[in-house]
């Protein structure tokens, strides 16, 4: 039996709510990229300047050298730069969604970072600076922070593996978090990860899908498949081709879904994918599921695919507040990621 004794009484913002910045890393890594790295500054210099045009950007770099080089990127996408600070802090890759630690807020409003163990989505082997990124951001903004134990061991988890709704639910998948491929905590229990999702994020209740989706190299992150838009409302993805290895799977989590809210008010809205994406023959997970929500504005992924002006129109309808802003992700996905995979939002 694990004592909740000691409850925290944390609790996870949900994305939505007013944020003081977001934290991004500057791509350093080529292979991530391969033969297609010269482009992706590019497709961060204009993720980085629609954010920083409503809020401030932290970026973290590798050293101080190449602040002059990037800020001179910047300037040709931007006329002022103020709100960007740039924090010398090494990583490996630059998925700080996963590798970042998570903000929680006390009962009293006061934050404190979650130091969530990182294990390279138990697939790759270079891994070391991004497990430490905790230490360094509590230095540079002077908050606490806490690390998850459970059996005497740092627990691993991605921010892309969970979503919340702010108000005690969040959403994950099996196939993430209790597979024995690319096990992050090999044998931990469903009841253990839910009394860690309590103890730590103020989580009441988890809804677990199943699977994620073909070409995504996590193992099923839920950031590609299902994410809250508001405290009762889904976007969920959907596959109409019966032929597309995605259809079972995805119409696999529409069921459970639908099953998880049954009785509770919540509602699901289906959001197609893309044509399959292919790169060099390897099949990339091009979802439209991957997009941020900023203070101001909704950044969403968009392929040259004839479903982009489909899917704009609902993020329009559901988020009539923000402005919606496509970033073609095209080459950015080629590093098996997009949007939301590459920022990690501060609370206000």
């Amino acid at each position: 039996m694990l004592n909740d004794s000691k409850h925290l009484n944390y609790r996870m913002p949900a994305e939505w709510e007013k944020q003081k910045s977001t934290w991004i890393a500057w791509p350093h890594n080529k292979k991530d990229w391969p033969n297609k790295f010269q482009f992706i500054p590019h497709v961060f210099c204009e993720i980085i300047s629609k954010i920083s045009n409503q809020q401030k950007v932290n970026i973290l770099i590798e050293k101080k050298t190449i602040k002059k080089k990037i800020s001179f990127f910047l300037k040709k996408f931007l006329k002022n730069t103020n709100n960007i600070s740039f924090r010398v802090c090494k990583t490996n890759r630059a998925w700080l969604r996963d590798s970042f630690p998570i903000f929680v807020k006390k009962a009293n409003n006061k934050k404190v970072l979650i130091n969530w163990g990182f294990n390279g989505w138990a697939k790759y082997k270079n891994f070391n600076h991004d497990n430490k990124i905790c230490s360094k951001i509590k230095k540079f903004i002077g908050l606490n922070s806490i690390t998850p134990i459970i059996r005497n061991k740092r627990i691993i988890l991605e921010g892309g593996s969970i979503d919340v709704n702010g108000k005690g639910i969040l959403l994950t998948t099996r196939e993430c978090l209790q597979s024995n491929i690319q096990a992050r905590n090999p044998g931990l229990k469903q009841h253990e990860y839910e009394f860690i999702f309590r103890k730590y994020l103020g989580v009441k209740e988890v809804f677990w899908l199943n699977k994620g989706i073909a070409g995504d190299d996590t193992h099923g992150h839920i950031d590609d498949i299902a994410r809250f838009v508001s405290e009762r409302k889904i976007f969920l993805a959907y596959e109409n081709n019966k032929k597309d290895i995605n259809y079972k799977p995805l119409n696999e989590n529409y069921q459970i879904i639908k099953k998880s809210i049954k009785k509770k008010n919540f509602k699901i809205i289906k959001i197609p994918m893309p044509k399959a994406k292919y790169i060099n023959g390897i099949r990339v997970p091009a979802t439209y599921l991957n997009f941020y929500i900023a203070n101001k504005i909704v950044l969403v992924p968009v392929f040259n695919d004839n479903k982009d002006k489909i899917v704009i129109k609902i993020f329009k309808k559901h988020f009539k507040n923000r402005e919606i802003v496509p970033i073609d992700c095209s080459l950015l996905i080629w590093g098996f990621g997009a949007i939301h995979c590459m920022t990690q939002q501060e609370p206000k």
